[in-house]
């Protein structure tokens, strides 16, 4: 399972690498830091939806691990 499934696993300023509605069909991933988390679930089969600090929206496909974080 996609760990961008679940809404626990992304937090406001964390890295993300999302799809946007236009790049579904290629998949093309868009990466930038969250904003704001849109969907209100805990789960989304294609990806919680959040918006990049420089506006773009998308559904979150990846999540960056921050080595610098400690576990």
């Amino acid at each position: 399972m996609n760990e961008g499934t679940k809404r626990a696993n992304i937090q406001i300023g964390g890295q993300v690498r999302v799809v946007q509605k236009a790049d579904q069909r290629t998949g093309i991933l868009t990466e930038g830091v969250v904003a704001k988390i849109l969907t209100n679930s805990q789960n989304h089969p294609h990806g919680i939806k959040v918006m990049l600090k420089d506006g773009v929206v998308g559904r979150v496909k990846e999540i960056i691990a921050d080595e610098n974080k400690i576990l």
